[in-house]
């Protein structure tokens, strides 16, 4: 866990009003917003704040364990950032073109530049430690978020960097067609969705949407689900 009172200062900072000082009349339709469950204060552009808080958290100014979740049918924005939360780690997708790195709107952050690079760092590892890139560096950089199960309620997550191929040259509007082929030992994938509006997560591996104790069980997909639940 970090402390939080930083985040409620960084809020307040950018348009953040104090829960003492809100006057319902005036803000009718504010959002509020809620820190480690405390409300502490309402804004009235929500969209403009939590984006600047998640830019925040993925250029590493903030703790990469303080969950943001954002929900717009209540006007209601949560800041997480106590211990005793399970999270996982996922890949994130970019959601604008940033014209700085190349990376188009839709696109993995992870790049085949950093992957290079972590191999090349595999194979002759830095004699200065802090040259390393390692899994501090690639959260870092923004390529991967660690989410708990509230944040994962609001985050739109695909299976493989595959799907997000398919889900960008379905909007391009390309047919994209199915693979029949006959092969029984070809990997299952899911239909992508057309009406689904954006992804902003892909898995690191699809073994991973299961718990700790789920994922180690031999052959998983064999046997029946009671097994399964049994085991874990």
């Amino acid at each position: 866990g970090s402390p939080s009172e930083p985040l409620i200062e960084f809020m307040i900072n950018r348009g953040m009003e104090v829960v003492e000082e809100y006057e319902p009349l005036r803000y009718p339709h504010a959002t509020k917003i809620f820190v480690n469950g405390v409300w502490c204060g309402v804004h009235s552009d929500p969209k403009h704040l939590v984006s600047q808080v998640l830019d925040t958290r993925r250029k590493s100014y903030l703790q990469y364990e303080v969950s943001l979740v954002r929900d717009i049918r209540d006007r209601e924005f949560k800041v997480f950032s106590d211990a005793g939360r399970v999270m996982r780690p996922v890949f994130t997708v970019q959601q604008e073109d940033d014209h700085e790195s190349g990376i188009a709107k839709g696109a993995l952050v992870l790049t085949k530049d950093l992957v290079n690079k972590l191999a090349k760092e595999q194979a002759e590892p830095p004699e200065d430690p802090s040259m390393k890139i390692g899994w501090e560096g690639l959260i870092r950089a923004g390529t991967i978020e660690y989410l708990d199960a509230e944040e994962e309620e609001t985050a739109m997550i695909c299976m493989t960097p595959e799907d997000l191929d398919l889900y960008r040259m379905q909007k391009a509007g390309y047919v994209v067609d199915d693979d029949n082929t006959d092969d029984p030992n070809r990997r299952l994938k899911t239909k992508t969705n057309p009406t689904t509006h954006m992804y902003t997560h892909c898995e690191i591996h699809p073994s991973m949407i299961l718990g700790i104790c789920a994922s180690i069980i031999p052959f998983p997909d064999h046997n029946q689900s009671p097994r399964n639940t049994y085991q874990s």
